[in-house]
């Protein structure tokens, strides 16, 4: 890669990561804050900052880079030619390497595994069961009486570990499963939205070795099935300018797994692309 080539890709990175969290930026800046697409950054903790560093990737030498910001940055060393710079990627495996073989089982297991779809968005549901009061300051769009009849009267199938402890005590006896940090790998499957989601946090947890690109469409991904995972809701979507997925309703239920089946596979795209940047054969 050329010096002319790899600051087009930055400056193109940097411009594209702008743009995806310009909103965020101007919330912060008078203090405002957005239930659905604030949770990308708060529950992930990567700030705007942070995400428009473009990286090239393992194994990707940068000339004429030494005297750029990013020679200060970590993970950094110099390349084989004068000037240049190059991802340590071997100081970063021998750091992280626990936290790396982790993703690696969860990312391939998930990927290896067949999509299932009929949950339906209902741990969201799961969270405020029989509950007086709720985290968001939204009011229930079926009320609690009818919140608490859509959980009764449906399957609970919950194979998440992230969205599985947020269920209320008397919601957990209810799903089918019992989902631990221990069992993830064994449990997670591509249909899960939070699943798909949690792609861009072993993105942002593998650093420097992917590259930008991967990292923003791992972002995209993340903040498209957050809207889903709100519109499919116990809460009133419209509060905040989204449109109720009603999957109470046979109508809503297709809808759910019609957006449910894309995200599955945009998620194993990503995750394909993750184990070939980050754990190549």
């Amino acid at each position: 890669m050329t010096p002319t080539e790899w600051r087009a890709r930055e400056a193109a990175h940097a411009a594209r990561a702008d743009a995806l969290t310009a909103a965020r930026r101007e919330r912060t800046s008078r203090g405002a804050t957005h239930p659905v697409e604030d949770f990308l950054f708060t529950y992930y903790a990567y700030s705007p900052g942070l995400l428009r560093r473009w990286h090239p990737g393992a194994g990707v030498e940068l000339p004429d880079a030494a005297g750029e910001p990013r020679a200060a940055w970590r993970w950094y060393a110099p390349g084989s030619a004068p000037g240049s710079l190059v991802v340590d990627d071997a100081a970063v495996r021998a750091e992280k390497a626990p936290m790396l073989r982790s993703i690696e089982k969860i990312l391939r297991l998930t990927a290896a595994r067949p999509a299932s779809f009929g949950c339906f968005g209902l741990h969201e549901w799961a969270m405020v069961y029989r509950q007086a009061e709720h985290r968001h300051a939204v009011p229930l769009r079926l009320g609690r009486a009818g919140t608490d009849e859509v959980v009764e009267t449906h399957d609970l199938r919950c194979t998440h570990i992230d969205a599985f402890r947020f269920f209320t005590p008397e919601a957990v006896p209810r799903n089918r499963f019992a989902p631990t940090r221990e069992t993830q790998p064994e449990l997670e499957q591509p249909g899960c939205l939070h699943a798909g989601m949690d792609v861009y946090k072993w993105a942002v947890k593998l650093g420097p070795l992917v590259p930008g690109e991967l990292l923003l469409d791992a972002f995209e991904l993340a903040r498209d099935i957050r809207t889903l995972d709100m519109e499919a809701s116990p809460y009133d979507a419209a509060a905040w300018g989204g449109v109720p997925v009603r999957i109470e309703t046979p109508e809503g239920k297709a809808e759910y797994v019609r957006r449910q089946r894309r995200f599955a596979e945009r998620a194993n795209a990503l995750r394909e692309r993750l184990l070939t940047a980050a754990f190549p054969a």
